[in-house]
């Protein structure tokens, strides 16, 4: 099979909307020279469409006309790295994803330790932030909720009441080996974020898993939150005011 015919096969595989690089195409370093060409005549016969170098996208039809790829569909291919996540999504863009705040950020910041990833194009913008430990496919969701955690006092439009409920509810569904890697993770984080993710897994019901989060603060600070009793009733416990 020749690569043009192999490209295009590869392109019907993938579903209208989505982004996808070379990579995906599983195209040989040989040929990309004859690999390009044949991308180039796709894009001007319309069947896909360039992002940035190397980047491309099937675009999707529909009566209102052809739609571009949602935010985080762009963002995907420069959170991998050789299909490894090393980059996630934070700051308000993930928080209203959360459903945290209702607002929609024009900046959307990307946070990674192996490199600062800038886009800065008509559609999309992003900033650069160093995250608290190595990124990977295992552990950035629980990094995710921790940046959430952390970053509570800055959420824009944020109501406490409502915000520690919906953490809370999505804390509740970790099993006992998640919450033990939420744990582990939260270390790295400032103190603030550990005894806040201590009061509410121990709201949750969780006591004996707390014992190493407790210890790792000091036990003289008290954090800051402008959270109430009757809101997060184990905040006395973890010194939260």
């Amino acid at each position: 099979m020749n690569i043009a015919k192999k490209i295009e096969e590869k392109i019907n595989l993938i579903k209208e909307g989505e982004t996808f690089t070379y990579r995906q195409l599983s195209i040989d370093s040989s040929e990309y020279q004859t690999a390009a060409k044949s991308i180039e005549r796709l894009i001007k016969k319309g069947v896909i469409k360039r992002i940035s170098p190397g980047v491309f996208f099937k675009p999707k039809q529909t009566v209102f006309g052809e739609l571009l790829p949602d935010n985080e569909e762009i963002l995907k291919p420069y959170l991998l790295n050789n299909g490894k996540q090393i980059a996630y999504i934070t700051g308000t863009y993930l928080y209203n994803k959360l459903g945290l705040t209702t607002q929609i950020p024009q900046i959307i910041k990307i946070a990674s330790r192996e490199k600062e990833i800038k886009i800065n194009k008509s559609n999309i913008k992003t900033l650069p932030v160093k995250s608290y430990v190595d990124v990977t496919n295992k552990n950035f969701q629980y990094l995710e909720l921790l940046d959430a955690i952390k970053d509570l006092k800055k959420i824009p439009d944020f109501n406490i009441k409502n915000g520690i409920k919906i953490l809370s509810n999505i804390l509740k569904k970790l099993n006992e080996e998640e919450v033990r890697k939420i744990i582990k993770y939260s270390l790295k984080y400032p103190p603030r974020t550990r005894a806040l993710l201590g009061a509410i897994l121990e709201a949750n019901g969780l006591k004996e898993e707390l014992e190493g989060l407790q210890k790792s603060l000091n036990p003289l600070s008290e954090y800051s939150f402008g959270i109430k009793k009757d809101v997060l009733p184990t905040i006395a416990n973890w010194k939260i005011k």
